[in-house]
């Protein structure tokens, strides 16, 4: 069976993230690799407690050769617009854990609102990532 083990987010800096999704958002630090022999590279990757199955890499954006200059800024400017991607969290309680996360200074784009699926919010990580947080509604009991 195929399973997913990762999703990837690129991030300006990876301290800066992991500190932010381990510090404001509680993630656990699933690993955290440097390479010498692949100039330094190093694989970082989160994910909620009690989610072992599934982990977010915090991917430095490389430079040349991988990436071009262009493709860098590419990158650049759609973070910067929040459309690099989208991580979907689920919660129980998207208000309780609205007043939670802001407390530990999550700065959020979108206060939860009631959409006909759940309550619904959003925010940002420090590289420009979006992310949604949701209480979805059972809507087979609707």
């Amino acid at each position: 069976m195929i399973r997913i083990a990762n999703a990837q987010l690129w991030v300006h800096d990876q301290d800066e993230a992991l500190a932010f999704y381990t510090e404001k958002l509680g993630f656990e630090v699933r690993s955290d690799v440097s390479l010498p022999e692949m100039d330094g590279f190093r694989w970082v990757t989160v994910g909620p407690p009690g989610q072992d199955e599934v982990a977010i890499v915090l991917m430095a954006i490389p430079g040349p050769p991988l990436v071009d200059d262009k493709t860098r800024a590419q990158i650049d400017e759609l973070m910067a617009k929040g459309l690099a991607g989208t991580v979907f969290l689920t919660t129980e309680d998207c208000r309780a854990d609205y007043e939670r996360l802001t407390a530990r200074g999550v700065d959020f784009t979108e206060e939860p609102f009631e959409q006909p699926y759940g309550i619904d919010s959003g925010f940002r990580d420090p590289s420009g990532n979006s992310l949604r947080l949701t209480q979805v509604f059972d809507l087979a009991q609707a």
